[in-house]
C-alpha cells in the first residue's frame, strides 16, 4: 500500500510504503472497542461514596428494649432497614481500570487500517507554521481539505507548531508512542508526519 506525502500547501512531494501485513487485512472492530472501553473506564474517577451501617452517625443507642414492646428487636436506629440508616451494597471508591490481553492491545493498527479504508488519513514532510500563529495552522488544515475534528501524530510534537494548534477546536495533538486507539476512533482526520507513521509501521509491526 502506497501513500502521498504532501506539504503545508497539499503538493505531493513524495509516497510512503506501508506494510500490508500491518495496515491491511480486515479490520478486527472487536479490539477497537475493547480498547476503546478500556481507556474510557481508567479514566473513570471512580469517588463515589455511600455511608453503610458503620459510618452513618448517631445509632449508639439500643432504641427500645429488646421484649414485651410488641415490635421487632432491633439494636441500632442505623440498621439499613430503617430510614437515615445504613446502605447496604452501596457503591465505594475504586478504580476502573483493568488490563488487556497482550493479543488485544494491538487495536492502534486495526484502527489506523479503519482510519485507512475510509481514506483520513493525510501524511505529511513535516508540521510546521512560517509564522508561528494559529491562523497560518488553520489556513494549512484548510489547504489539506482537514475540518472538524483532527488528530495530529508526530514522533515528538513540535512545540510552537503545538501552541498555535492548541488553539483550534477539535484538534488534538498526539507522540507516536502514546497514541491511543480512542484517540485515533474520535476524530474525522488522522494527520500524520512521514516519521510518525514509520514509527507506528516499526512498533506496531
Amino acid at each position: 500500500m502506497k501513500l502521498n506525502i504532501q506539504n503545508s500547501n497539499n503538493e505531493t512531494v513524495g509516497t510512503i510504503d506501508l506494510n500490508d501485513d500491518v495496515f491491511g487485512g480486515r479490520v478486527k472492530t472487536d479490539l477497537i472497542w475493547a480498547a476503546v472501553v478500556q481507556e474510557n473506564a481508567a479514566k473513570r474517577r471512580g469517588t463515589h461514596a455511600t455511608k453503610n451501617r458503620a459510618l452513618v452517625s448517631g445509632g449508639g443507642k439500643k432504641p427500645y428494649k429488646q421484649k414485651g414492646t410488641g415490635r421487632p428487636q432491633v439494636g441500632s436506629s442505623r440498621t439499613p432497614l430503617w430510614r437515615k440508616g445504613g446502605t447496604v451494597f452501596g457503591p465505594q471508591p475504586r478504580s476502573y481500570e483493568f488490563d488487556l490481553p497482550k493479543k488485544v492491545r494491538v487495536a492502534v493498527r486495526a484502527a489506523l487500517s479503519q482510519k485507512l479504508s475510509d481514506g483520513a488519513v493525510i501524511v505529511v514532510d513535516k508540521l510546521e507554521t512560517a509564522d508561528g500563529k494559529t491562523k497560518g495552522t488553520v489556513e494549512m488544515f484548510r489547504r489539506l481539505g482537514v475540518s472538524g475534528k483532527a488528530l495530529v501524530i508526530d514522533v515528538k510534537p513540535d512545540e510552537k507548531f503545538g501552541l498555535t494548534a492548541r488553539n483550534i477546536a477539535g484538534v488534538s495533538l498526539r507522540s507516536a508512542a502514546r497514541v491511543t486507539a480512542r484517540d485515533i476512533m474520535d476524530t474525522s482526520h488522522v494527520i500524520a508526519t512521514r516519521e510518525a507513521i514509520e514509527k507506528l509501521q516499526e512498533s506496531l509491526g
